[in-house]
């Protein structure tokens, strides 16, 4: 279980957020509620996982870049493109903002964004021979890197004219997602968002994917806390001002088992070949409620 106060500070020291003010006037009555939730058990979040006011600017720039490239892709995205299309335009449109693409190179990662059609989960490679048609769901799902700070969201497509089945599974799972959004606020637990969302997959007959969630996001591309849509409410980790992750439940339309390409060592499909569709937004927990950093 992370500990929260990771040293004590003199109440007269500079507070470790880095806002000038004195520590007692600043965060620590903060830390003292959070300790008050580890002392009745709850698994709580540590400093490196509290964003600084300098530190949500930096993201919200860096995800105003993020949101304009899915803008993009939006706009242009049709049936007869290439996924290797979409991510010459992600590169494009990022590096003209002064931006990196977050997933190239990392980690290995060939390309400079995900593209996931039908039933791949997640982590589609952009590829010539991958040709969009009518009919197809596809996940684009970008990341961007802005003077050291990272944003991360994502967006379902529908190509053409697609069965009712699969329009269905895409509107309903931005909804699900939403319906987790508005458990987001401070003093609640990640658990209370996860339940929200696989009640509501599982009301409407979808699955939820277990062994990939979201993440910590903002100084890093992958930061703690991970996030799943599998838990209850009430567990988990405690959601405090300041904390930015990424909600992004992947919901099939069959089972809830995936498996690696084993020759790519990325991509991630369904075991029984159905659909699968997911959103993803970034979001900051505020004082009184949350904030959509980038969609």
């Amino acid at each position: 279980m992370p500990r929260f106060i990771e040293k004590k500070l003199d109440r007269n020291a500079p507070c470790w957020c880095h806002s000038g003010k004195k520590y007692k006037v600043c965060h620590l009555a903060f830390d003292e509620k959070i300790a008050e939730f580890r002392r009745h058990g709850a698994r709580v979040p540590n400093h490196k996982m509290i964003k600084t006011p300098e530190q949500m600017e930096g993201i919200r720039k860096s995800a105003k870049v993020n949101v304009a490239v899915l803008d993009y892709v939006a706009e242009h995205i049709r049936e007869g493109i290439t996924t290797e299309e979409i991510d010459r335009w992600v590169y494009e449109q990022t590096t003209r903002a002064g931006a990196i693409p977050a997933p190239l190179n990392y980690e290995g990662f060939p390309k400079s964004v995900c593209t996931s059609i039908n039933d791949q989960v997640c982590h589609g490679i952009p590829s010539e021979s991958d040709v969009l048609k009518a009919g197809d769901i596809v996940n684009v799902d970008c990341s961007t890197i802005l003077n050291g700070y990272f944003s991360d969201s994502s967006r379902m497509f529908i190509i053409g004219e697609t069965t009712p089945e699969k329009k269905k599974l895409v509107e309903t799972t931005r909804e699900i997602m939403l319906a987790g959004l508005e458990q987001v606020k401070p003093w609640g637990f990640l658990g209370d968002m996860g339940q929200v969302i696989s009640d509501m997959a599982h009301e409407n007959g979808y699955t939820v994917v277990r062994e990939i969630g979201g993440h910590g996001c903002g100084v890093q591309f992958h930061e703690e806390p991970w996030v799943s849509y599998v838990t209850k409410k009430g567990t988990d980790m405690l959601m405090v001002p300041g904390m930015c992750f990424t909600i992004e439940p992947m919901i099939n339309m069959g089972t809830d088992e995936i498996f690696e390409d084993a020759d790519n060592g990325w991509t991630i499909y369904t075991a029984d070949g159905m659909p699968s569709a997911q959103w993803e937004i970034q979001v900051l927990v505020t004082e009184d409620g949350h904030e959509v950093i980038s969609w």
